[in-house]
């Protein structure tokens, strides 16, 4: 594991309780194998700083946009806090060189993996909340994670593709789209979908995912995005 001073300079924080800032960093697998350490795992703080980070982004989202209503608040809400948003912001912060790990979930490359990295950053967020309070956890989650909220909203990242697809074309042609799996490869534990999305015999678009639930969200997407109904990314 890096130098924590290095973390703490990135997020302009300095810790009171260094303990905290260790621990937001210890994977419970670390712990199973190492039992003599009392510090503790991060799934506490990961709990804590999950209700915090809800809590700062419902309430920018409630003052910065008061003509939206409470549907698109929620989709907007749920694409600033979602795994994959909050890995990727794990990443350009490099939480994953900073994880105490199992030798097994680093063989099995868990500094890459996005559930990790996303509930390493909500335990970090809980770390940060308990030693610097309130308006400093406000304000990294401000600078780190709703730095994105432009592109969410200009690329329509919130849009959930799948019931926008269903509403237009039943508008349009009285159809429900359905979905069919056109390829799946790769074992159990690693399986990669790719699914079409049809109007009748007519396939609008195709998505790959790691899970048929995100394969068929990226079809709707490329779908739309056809139609003209959804801003390109």
């Amino acid at each position: 594991m890096r130098d924590l001073s290095e973390l703490e300079n990135k997020l302009q924080i300095h810790f009171t309780d260094h303990e905290l800032l260790e621990r937001a960093c210890i994977h419970a697998s670390y712990i199973n194998e190492h039992r003599e350490l009392k510090i503790g795992h991060n799934e506490r703080l990961e709990f804590l700083g999950d209700a915090v980070l809800e809590l700062v982004v419902t309430e920018y989202l409630y003052a910065h946009f008061p003509n939206k209503e409470e549907g698109e608040l929620t989709a907007l809400r749920a694409a600033l806090v979602k795994g994959k948003h909050l890995a990727d912001v794990a990443r350009r912060l490099d939480l994953g060189a900073y994880l105490l790990l199992s030798k097994g979930e680093e063989k099995s490359g868990g500094r890459e993996k996005n559930y990790l990295l996303a509930n390493t950053l909500e335990a970090l967020i809980g770390a940060i909340y308990l030693d610097k309070g309130f308006a400093i956890a406000h304000e990294v989650i401000t600078r780190f994670i709703l730095g994105s909220l432009q592109e969410i909203i200009e690329h329509d990242l919130h849009v959930d593709s799948k019931s926008k697809l269903q509403e237009i074309t039943q508008e349009k042609f009285s159809i429900t789209p359905s979905y069919q799996v056109l390829l799946e490869e790769g074992p159990d534990h690693d399986k990669l979908f790719e699914i079409g999305v049809f109007i009748g015999g007519d396939c609008l678009g195709k998505g790959k995912g790691t899970s048929k639930q995100k394969a068929e969200q990226e079809a709707a997407r490329n779908a739309l995005k056809r139609m003209g109904k959804l801003r390109v990314a």
